[in-house]
């Protein structure tokens, strides 16, 4: 629903991500929050005061949302952004990939309020989450658990508390890092290909002279690796 459907007579809460993963969510949403005017902003030219104000929204959740949240809305607004690490332990970029090259099989998937200073807002909930599978996979199983950590927050009035501990960061990951011919056991090729194995990721690879292969759909067998490969003529 767009902002510009109808004119707006419940209390509005705002829902911001462009991914396909979480059309099921916004439907899940508005169903279950019928007191509730669930709006979708899907890209960032959507998120500016002006258009917000209008709307006046409870809260603003970004359930899988890649760019900068500006000052003037998160200061504004109570935004409310999901970070798949138990926090401080996490901060950072690359948070799914940077928990499986270290080793983790689980983590938590935290609900915190969107500050200046990346992943240090204060905490509304935290939910076991496991690192099974692939990358999109993992996602999916998330986006289902914010549906519900977002309904406990609206209808609960959660209210949220500071982080405690050291925090530990992450670096983001860069596509270069993606690159297979260094790894020397075969569970971190199917770790590298499985958690890069997502819309929008770009996937495990090899180089050759002249080809470049890209792996996903993998699977860990006792001596092996089977993986799907797609081969592109590098450029000259």
């Amino acid at each position: 629903m767009n902002m510009t459907d109808h004119k707006i007579t419940k209390p509005t809460i705002v829902i911001a991500t462009p991914h396909a993963r979480n059309d099921s969510l916004e439907k899940n949403l508005r169903e279950r929050l019928a007191s509730y005017e669930v709006i979708r902003l899907r890209s960032r030219e959507d998120l500016f005061p002006e258009k917000l104000e209008l709307l006046l929204p409870k809260f603003i959740f970004f359930p899988h949302w890649s760019w900068l949240i500006p000052e003037d809305i998160h200061t504004r607004f109570e935004c409310v952004v999901f970070h798949m690490t138990d926090l401080p332990y996490g901060r950072g970029g690359s948070p799914l990939q940077n928990l499986i090259v270290r080793g983790h099989k689980e983590t938590k998937l935290t609900a915190l309020r969107c500050v200046n200073e990346l992943d240090a807002g204060s905490v509304y909930l935290k939910r076991p989450l496991s690192l099974t599978g692939t990358a999109e996979e993992i996602l999916q199983r998330a986006s289902a658990l914010m549906e519900e950590m977002i309904i406990e927050i609206v209808l609960n009035h959660v209210v949220p508390t500071q982080q405690q501990g050291e925090p530990v960061v992450f670096k983001r990951r860069h596509p270069e890092e993606s690159n297979l011919a260094p790894l020397v056991e075969l569970e971190q090729v199917y770790d590298f290909i499985r958690m890069l194995d997502a819309d929008g990721y770009p996937r495990a690879f090899l180089d050759t002279e002249y080809f470049h292969l890209e792996f996903s759909e993998a699977s860990f067998g006792e001596t092996f690796v089977d993986a799907r490969v797609r081969i592109r003529s590098r450029s000259p």
